[in-house]
């Protein structure tokens, strides 16, 4: 009898051990190895230099700016909200952002239900940095250039490079601006590969571009910009430059301001010939606009210049003065073939298309550039909201 109560006990001790062991393994859940990066959820900033952080859930408060360093990574989970923190006016170098390093990457696992939320505690537009991305895909800026706001490295070789994924992403108020030329944007993409995954992001009242390309490789869906009744909000809703070169699928941009354009879309300023040529091909584009009678300058559904090509399709344009403005000979020269629109819906748009030479002839009735269909149903849902928004967006 006392063998038989000692081997239940016995058992019973090697149960409750594994039991203890796997509520600890669950509560870790980092996948990669551990870094020795400190999480202080009240002072969430720094450099995470090697191995896997992970934001469990809750609000973690950004205080200053957060590197995910070369093999190193971020992961944040569902529901998880990230909050940047007031910065000082005479502070400047101390602006919140968070910025994913060459060879770093970022992990972020919101569902349509539980979005995960980069925000500010100023609920205003340019309160804090957004995020930023660099990779090691091609640009034609160089073989490799600083980016301008977080000063990391970008651009290479490696088309296919990974920088992680990111799914059910909302990031409001971003923006901050240093200086008139040195502005973030909410999603930042420099030379980003195409081995990474975006998908279900949301830029919420960024003043500054909702999403920039800046070259690179990756591919983008079910992408978001709202900027809605605040005067404050400016730039464009989506922006690609330096040779980009992905696919894009399921875009809905609105503005009920006077800001700019809906895609300003270039190759290189300073040389339009410079590979590679930007040429993404987006399909299922939806962009609104202020209404016709914006009397803003950049009233543009699309501004496409200085050499950029691109491949769009299903497209619904509303409330815009120009719908198609050209620039510049060599884009120009690119139309009706390698930059071209099928099956554009207009409504409320005064003037369809233009192109403007780069001695500055103008054609008010470009339509080498798009074609036109009474059926296009742009994100999904023509010029209303498409359904694939509901439950993790903000504002729509």
């Amino acid at each position: 009898m006392k063998k038989t109560i000692s081997t239940i006990l016995g058992l019973a001790a090697l149960s409750l051990v594994t039991l203890t062991t796997s509520c600890s393994s669950d509560d870790n859940k980092n996948e990669g190895p551990k870094s020795d990066f400190v999480v202080v959820r009240d002072n969430l900033q720094g450099e995470i230099n090697s191995g896997e952080v992970v934001l469990e859930s809750g609000t973690y408060k950004l205080t200053g700016k957060l590197v995910v360093k070369n093999t190193a990574k971020l992961t944040i989970r569902p529901g998880v909200i990230i909050e940047a923190t007031a910065v000082p006016s005479d502070q400047l170098a101390a602006v919140r952002y968070i910025a994913v390093a060459q060879g770093g990457q970022i992990d972020v696992q919101g569902t349509a239900s539980s979005p995960v939320v980069m925000t500010s505690e100023t609920k205003k537009p340019a309160a804090w940095g957004g995020l930023v991305i660099c990779g090691k895909a091609p640009i034609n800026k160089g073989t490799t250039a600083s980016a301008e706001v977080s000063e990391l490295t970008y651009g290479g070789t490696v088309a296919n490079d990974n920088s992680g994924s990111i799914k059910y992403l909302r990031i409001e108020y971003p923006g901050f601006s240093y200086s008139s030329d040195k502005e973030f944007n909410g999603l930042s993409l420099f030379g980003v590969g195409s081995g990474t995954v975006i998908d279900y992001v949301q830029v919420y009242e960024s003043s500054d571009d909702g999403f920039e390309w800046f070259g690179g490789t990756v591919n983008a869906s079910h992408l978001v910009v709202s900027n809605k009744d605040n005067t404050a909000v400016g730039d464009d809703l989506f922006d690609w430059t330096e040779g980009w070169i992905g696919n894009g699928e399921n875009w809905y941009g609105i503005r009920t301001n006077a800001g700019n354009r809906g895609i300003e879309a270039d190759n290189n300023a300073n040389n339009h010939l410079a590979t590679p040529i930007s040429f993404p091909t987006i399909k299922n584009l939806t962009l609104v606009g202020f209404g016709s009678t914006d009397t803003s300058a950049e009233s543009q559904a699309f501004k496409l210049r200085v050499g950029t090509k691109g491949k769009f399709d299903n497209v619904v344009l509303k409330g815009w003065k120009t719908g198609f403005d050209v620039q510049h000979d060599e884009s120009i020269g690119y139309a009706g073939t390698d930059l071209l629109a099928t099956n554009v819906k207009f409504e409320d748009v005064t003037l369809k298309s233009k192109s403007t030479t780069t001695a500055s002839v103008v054609n008010n009735d470009f339509l080498k550039v798009y074609t036109e269909s009474a059926t296009a149903t742009g994100a999904g849902n023509g010029s209303g909201v498409p359904t694939w928004t509901a439950g993790w967006t903000k504002g729509l």
